[in-house]
């Protein structure tokens, strides 16, 4: 008996002593405004196991004897408020009592409007030269330095790690929404939906993602699920004067119902006769209706669909000369037509996007996500034609007074005064002689109204699958196919006042003049097709597979991919150009790529960590460059290959409640990528030819380019309601090799290939290579805040041509060099030009009040308040080609082809008011 009380009193004191090793940290989360507590926000201990969510009263409780000792981070999260990092000091025995625990509502949501009115307005089209920033894909981040790329860099095209969109992924619900032509997301396929794309997940660079291996510039998934919105509408009007002028928005979602049903629905109008640009308008309605239905406990069921169409006015980049006479506010693609502006270069685009989501909770570590999306419709734009008629570009340059002062009999002082005096007080399209001159000829249209239509469809599907091994590693895989089908044609808009066109190149005779040859001589109606006429097929399939480590001290993962990439053009029309190479079905190209990247994050402690990553893969050329003039023939692009990316970045890290900073390095070389581009060159030569101007196809290929910097975030909470940040980019972007490039045109019969392009060591254009910011937020407990920015931006460079880099520019067209040729001079004038720095000061507030259990609020920015004129980008024209034609022309005080320019915009405002309920 007594040896038995013996054995139970040690018994009990072991259980005493193993209960009295348990640590706890409880508490209970409530909101700051109303003090109601919150249920189901996300508690876990950082770099753990450990988590939990509150209860309906806002209480949670995490115990256990293994939980991790010493200085540990509480993370606190849920959608719509501001996440919360608590130091915290576990020990076995004790007990943290956290109460409570205060969210603030996220204003990050108000914020992602501001700097960017919408994800479109600085996403522009390559047909505007500008360039592809990746701002739209940054707004999912809360790092500090992304955050300054995103809202105050984006207006000067500056692209993190001098990389475009194209080299970013965007999925809306998992589907990839990147197009297969150009590489690129549309972003007007879903914009003014800003409401309904609050919930994103970003990655990035080439860090882990949860659904793809990803690209270069990071991933963005765009969640727009019915059940993921919380409960409750918005209202909000919009006032601007930079891409538009008026936004008007409207959402509603129910979050779960009762039967399970979820829904959501938005609204939104988008107008403007013209915004900061002259002429430019915007005409854009948007749709955005998502219902989703919970199929018992584990499936649910989920459809989206997004239809945003839209109409914008395009802006012309112009000469130095034409911003002197006018200003950074023209535009050359727009006149008045019976006192109304009328724009000749609209961009028009209706493409709605259907998507149907299954979600599969196969167990409470597995889940199975698939997915099937259809796009289709039109996107159009559009452009003046003329034949045997004066161009009417109103800077066509023998209109300007260089021309006049270039005269080769010396300069002409009458005709430049003349024509300084006519542009600077019109300088604009004249519509009524335009219908004039059609009349007076008969009704045959000689000026004309057409667009370039691309009518796509596009089926797309995936499923992806998300696995918790165990506590420590994670496996995620999917599987992707896209199927295209790009019709490509022009289409006849309006031919201003004419009843009919003939279809025929008048640069040409003969068969060669026809776009037809099984349709010669055809007269053209509105909305009939002509020019060219041919259909682009292409498929993708891929896969990924990726696991990821989790573990107290290192994080880690493994990433690998493969795909199959095809594309056949089908020409409709035999054209006279090309008669053999023109109608049926061109070579089937097919691409193979592959890749894999790993990467690690080091915690050195709870505030201080290490992260570094890799990558290496090949994906397959655009469409874009995989064709040389797939407008009227079959021909590929020669010597064309998949492109080869290396990727390799490191960071130190650290976070604490005060402070939040990251340090970046990173080294990207891009190989193999090929260009086409198209320009009028004067100067072409070549042995045996006499031509030397001609409307070309220039074709780059096998080029690598070279990506090489740091970047710096940092901000400070000095106080409860200061916070100061600051951002720095310090990068040097240039080709790194020296590129073939070979000319087509229908002027010629053969490639004129003229080797290597000198390009080595050129800056890469678009945007500054450097950028530096300071900046600070006042938060006031009554819910009023303010931020200024100051923002210092340099080394920009312009788009050099490739053509005069090459032998062409000191060859006559004998083939022999130029007797004259100067090599002091031509070194001069083959130096890239590069932009001058400026510095923008941007401000942002704004006010909101809690009614009850509604809320009103309005917030406004004021971006370039000192109103800085700089340049956001440019390109030097083909036009001058060689050695003696650009000389001739460099030598004028100014040149009349000079370099093309884009400036950025003055003084700009946005003002948003709205009310959520």
């Amino acid at each position: 008996m007594k040896q038995f009380f013996f054995t139970l009193w040690i018994g009990l004191l072991g259980t005493v002593s193993l209960f009295a090793q348990d640590a706890t940290v409880k508490g209970r989360i409530v909101d700051t405004n109303s003090s109601e507590p919150i249920p189901d926000v996300d508690v876990r201990i950082q770099s753990s196991k450990f988590n939990t969510t509150t209860t309906p009263e806002g209480i949670f409780n995490i115990s256990g004897s293994d939980l991790p000792q010493g200085e540990q981070v509480l993370l606190v999260e849920k959608s719509g408020y501001v996440n919360q990092r608590i130091p915290i000091t576990i020990q076995n025995g004790k007990t943290i009592n956290l109460d409570p625990i205060l969210l603030e509502i996220d204003l990050t949501e108000v914020e992602a409007q501001i700097g960017i009115i919408s994800l479109t307005d600085n996403e522009l089209d390559q047909d505007d030269g500008t360039s592809f920033n990746t701002s739209g894909l940054l707004q999912a981040s809360r790092d500090v330095f992304l955050n300054a790329a995103a809202f105050d860099f984006s207006a000067t095209f500056f692209r993190p790690r001098g990389l475009d969109n194209e080299n970013g992924k965007v999925l809306i619900n998992g589907i990839e929404m990147n197009k297969q032509f150009n590489g690129r997301p549309q972003w007007s396929n879903w914009g003014g939906l800003n409401d309904a794309q609050r919930n994103r997940e970003f990655s990035m660079g080439i860090e882990a993602n949860d659904y793809q291996f990803g690209d270069l510039a990071g991933t963005t998934n765009i969640v727009m699920r019915a059940s993921q919105y919380r409960e409750g509408g918005r209202v909000s009007y919009a006032m601007a004067n930079r891409s538009y002028t008026g936004r008007l928005m409207g959402s509603y979602n129910s979050g779960i119902l009762d039967n399970g049903w979820s829904y959501s629905v938005l609204v939104s109008r988008r107008f403007g006769e013209e915004g900061f640009r002259d002429g430019t308008l915007y005409d854009a309605n948007s749709f955005f209706a998502s219902v989703e239905k919970q199929l018992g406990n584990n499936h649910s069921l989920n459809l989206t669909a997004f239809y945003a169409p839209n109409r914008r006015g395009r802006s012309s980049a112009n000469t130095q000369e034409v911003y002197d006479l006018k200003g950074i506010e023209y535009n050359s693609f727009w006149g008045k037509q019976d006192g109304e502006i009328r724009n000749s270069r609209v961009r028009e685009i209706e493409e709605p996007v259907v998507m149907l989501n299954h979600y599969w909770d196969i167990s409470d570590k597995t889940r199975l996500n698939t997915n099937v999306g259809y796009q289709f419709g039109k996107m159009g734009n559009s452009r003046l034609g003329y034949d045997n008629a004066p161009n009417p570009d109103p800077t066509y340059y023998q209109k300007l007074p260089s021309f006049f002062l270039a005269d080769p009999d010396g300069p002409n002082l009458a005709g430049a005064y003349t024509a300084t005096t006519d542009f600077v007080e019109d300088g604009q399209i004249d519509w009524q002689d335009l219908y004039e001159t059609n009349i007076f000829y008969g009704g045959t249209s000689r000026y004309y109204l057409y667009e370039d239509r691309v009518d796509d469809s596009q089926l797309m599907a995936n499923t992806i699958l998300s696995s918790e091994l165990n506590d420590n590693i994670t496996l995620n895989a999917s599987v992707n196919y896209r199927n295209l089908k790009s019709k490509n044609f022009a289409n006849m808009i309006d031919l201003l006042g004419g009843n009919g066109y003939l279809d025929v190149d008048t640069f040409n005779t003969g068969d060669e003049a026809q776009s037809d040859l099984d349709n010669p001589n055809r007269i053209i109606g509105e909305d009939d097709t002509f020019k060219y006429n041919f259909e682009m097929d292409a498929s993708v399939y891929d896969g990924f597979a990726q696991a990821q480590f989790k573990y107290t001290s290192v994080d880690f993962y493994v990433s690998g991919k493969v795909g199959q990439t095809s594309y056949q053009r089908t020409g409709l029309y035999r054209n006279g150009n090309f008669p053999d190479n023109s109608k049926g079905k061109s070579e089937k190209l097919d691409f193979t790529t592959y890749g894999a990247k790993a990467g690690l994050t080091y915690k050195i402690t709870g505030r201080h960590y290490l992260g570094a990553n890799g990558a290496y893969f090949t994906d397959a050329p655009t469409i874009r460059n995989s064709f040389s003039n797939s407008r009227q023939n079959n021909n590929t692009v020669t010597g064309l290959t998949e492109e080869t990316s290396l990727s390799v970045d490191g960071s130190y890290i650290y976070r604490s409640p005060i402070i939040k900073a990251r340090l970046t390095g990173y080294y990207t070389k891009i190989q193999d990528a090929s260009e086409v581009n198209f320009y009028y060159a004067d100067g072409v030569s070549g042995i045996g030819r006499n031509l030397s101007t001609a409307f070309v196809q220039e074709v780059l290929t096998d080029i690598d380019k070279r990506h090489v910097g740091a970047e710096l975030g940092i901000e400070a909470q000095v106080t409860p309601t200061i916070k100061l940040k600051g951002a720095a980019a310090y990068g040097q972007f240039t080709y790194d090799n020296n590129p073939n490039l070979y000319l087509t045109s229908d002027d010629f019969d053969e490639e004129l290939n003229f080797g290597q392009a000198y390009l080595k060591d050129y800056k890469i254009s678009g945007g500054p290579q450097q950028a530096y910011q300071i900046g600070f937020e006042y938060r006031d407990p009554d819910f009023w805040w303010i931020g200024v920015t100051t923002n210092y931006f340099s080394n920009a460079y312009i788009d050099v041509s490739p053509l005069t880099r090459t032998e062409n520019f000191y060859l006559d067209t004998d083939g022999i060099p130029f007797n004259d040729y100067d090599p002091e001079l031509a070194r001069e004038l083959l130096k890239q030009e590069k932009f001058d720095d400026y510095i923008l000061v941007n401000a942002v507030g704004g006010k909101s009040w809690k009614i009850d259990d509604y809320y009103v609020g309005f917030f406004a920015t004021v971006n370039n308040i000192f109103d800085e004129e700089y340049k956001t980008g440019g390109f030097e024209q083909g036009r001058s080609a060689n050695f003696r034609t650009l000389s001739e022309d460099a030598a004028n005080d100014k040149r009349v082809f000079g370099p093309k320019y884009w400036y950025g915009f003055g003084t700009t405002y946005y003002l948003n008011v709205y009310f959520r309920f």
